[in-house]
């Protein structure tokens, strides 16, 4: 008994399958046989802009800081460290007297002695220097210590933003800065014909600015030592806090 198949004609599914893969393939020949910059444009995002917006506040700086020190020399490792340790002990017991957190922190910076050589590299004496770092947001009772404390003398002043202050202004600022991408984003959408938009990456810093100090004023406080009671006049200044934010947005339809 002969069997007999009889062969059916691919169905329209099976033709349209067949077209989709041929142009396919030609369309990935295509792009092979392209520029890499053709290639790249084939698959890059449409509809992205790149945005950046920025805002400021001007602040009034909060934080003194004073660094006082003083050297020693002499012929003797042990009493060069023993007059350095005296006129740091005599500082540092002034300054605790009027420590309180936040507003007038004392502590100890850098404490160094090292030898003094001749031409011939044989050591005729020895040469150190001890630090008392002072901080807070009391600048006037900052500055009174200042004038009590006479066996340092003063080797640098700054002025800053305390962490409270600063965090308190960057969040403000953070808003208007933001505010004004949203805006600018809306705007350009519009501009492009586009409906609205929707944010794909986006960054967000902060910075400080403060105006150059004036380092003549202070050599010529730190070059001679002050007077009992001889407060040191404060004038903080103002700095600049900045928020940017730079990204990217999707406009859509």
């Amino acid at each position: 008994m002969a069997l007999g198949f009889k062969r059916r004609a691919p169905g329209r599914c099976a033709v349209s399958l067949v077209a989709a893969v041929s142009l396919a393939a030609a369309s990935l020949s295509a792009l092979a046989a392209g520029s890499p910059s053709e290639i790249a444009n084939a698959f890059a995002p449409q509809g992205v802009v790149s945005l950046s917006s920025s805002a400021s506040i001007e602040i009034t700086k909060d934080l003194l800081n004073i660094t006082f020190n003083t050297t020693r020399e002499g012929n003797d490792a042990a009493s060069v460290q023993s007059q350095l340790k005296q006129a740091l002990d005599a500082a540092l017991a002034e300054a605790k007297k009027v420590a309180r957190p936040g507003q007038l922190e004392v502590q100890t910076g850098n404490f160094s002695l090292s030898p003094r050589y001749t031409n011939k590299g044989v050591v005729s004496g020895w040469q150190g220097s001890a630090e008392l770092i002072v901080e807070g947001r009391d600048m006037q009772a900052i500055g009174q210590l200042s004038g009590r404390i006479t066996t340092l003398t003063i080797n640098r002043v700054g002025y800053g933003l305390s962490r409270e202050l600063r965090e308190k202004s960057e969040g403000e600022v953070s808003a208007q800065a933001i505010a004004r991408y949203r805006a600018k984003a809306a705007d350009y959408a519009k501009q492009f014909g586009y409906s609205g938009y929707a944010i794909r990456e986006v960054n967000v810093a902060s910075n400080e600015q403060s105006p150059m100090p004036r380092p003549m004023m202070m050599q010529a406080r730190a070059a001679a030592a002050p007077a009992p009671d001889d407060a040191l006049p404060v004038e903080p200044g103002k700095g600049t806090v900045t928020v940017s934010v730079n990204g990217t947005v999707q406009m859509t339809k």
